[in-house]
């Protein structure tokens, strides 16, 4: 592979996270030959230099590398394996897919494209959109470990790697996992926050003493007060896709014979806050569903007037 092709890079799904990703790769020094239906988030990677192309066949036919970052398994499934997807292609070698699948399709995807000597590394990651744009992904990587370490210079500028283990499907699990402990951290302490304002309590202070005590967690120190304090519900993830990964994580765990019944808890509460709010609705927006059930608000200083 000529020193050109090594620096030119394909990428689907250009969207809250892949967006960022791109823009990292452009300024890192790549060429990237780009693809997405939603021509508003092309256009201002394109004006950085980007090039743009009709279909995955059409990235796969130009990059040896290609990655992908797109919203559900369904859609990852159609762009590997389907009619002008990346199996298709002519020049592609290896594909990286930081998507949140499942292990069963990161599986059905590697075997897919094994049968044109396409190599498959499962990489999803954990950050969310202020980890793609720093830089500061944690990149869950399963696969061949030759090959990984052949890619680990394009994922060094993305974050910090964690190899898991050879198998497709494996960086899955371990995702799914991720983010159930995470969203349920959010789930439980949206309910304790409520409770608190309830009973009285001042909503920035439970969280302070939830910070300084053995309850904190992600959720009561970035989300909680920067997102649901201040009454502004923008983390950058929907409440649907956070539902989907659960149920991917309860599939699995059913499959392994693994009982996890505050998992199911939570993805019931994910699927009722989604139908509620919409599946658009931010995540961070899901202590709605327990405010109107009790009839107040949970308000920090830093939330605007009402």
């Amino acid at each position: 592979m000529s020193e050109a092709q090594n620096k030119r890079l394909g990428f689907i799904g250009v969207g809250r996270m892949g967006g960022p990703i791109v823009s990292r790769l452009i300024d890192a020094g790549y060429e990237l030959i780009i693809c997405d239906a939603n021509q508003e988030a092309l256009t201002p990677l394109l004006n950085k230099g980007a090039i743009r192309a009709s279909s995955p066949k059409a990235v796969a036919d130009q990059a040896p590398i290609v990655l992908i970052s797109l919203p559900t398994p369904d859609v990852v499934a159609l762009v590997g394996l389907g009619e002008n997807g990346l199996i298709e292609g002519s020049a592609v070698r290896t594909v990286i897919d930081l998507s949140t699948t499942g292990p069963g399709v990161a599986k059905k995807l590697a075997a897919g494209l094994a049968e044109r000597s396409i190599v498959t590394i499962d990489c999803p990651v954990s950050g969310g959109v202020a980890g793609a744009t720093k830089g500061t992904l944690a990149l869950m990587v399963a696969g061949d470990k030759d090959h990984v370490q052949e890619i680990k210079p394009i994922l060094d500028h993305l974050g910090k790697q964690f190899y898991v283990g050879a198998q497709p499907g494996m960086a899955q699990t371990m995702k799914v996992i991720n983010n159930l402990i995470s969203v349920t951290a959010l789930v439980v302490t949206s309910e304790a926050l409520v409770m608190g304002t309830k009973a009285g309590l001042d909503a920035d202070t439970i969280t302070e003493v939830i910070n300084a005590g053995s309850g904190r967690s992600n959720a009561s120190e970035v989300k909680i007060p920067n997102f649901v304090l201040s009454r502004t519900f923008n983390f950058g993830f929907s409440v649907g896709l956070s539902a989907k990964d659960v149920r991917l994580c309860m599939e699995e765990a059913d499959n392994l014979g693994i009982p996890m019944p505050v998992g199911h808890s939570v993805h019931a509460f994910l699927n009722s806050a989604a139908d509620k709010l919409g599946y658009q609705a931010d995540m961070t927006e899901m202590i709605r569903v327990i405010e109107d059930q009790v009839g107040v608000e949970v308000r920090g200083k830093a939330a605007k007037p009402a």
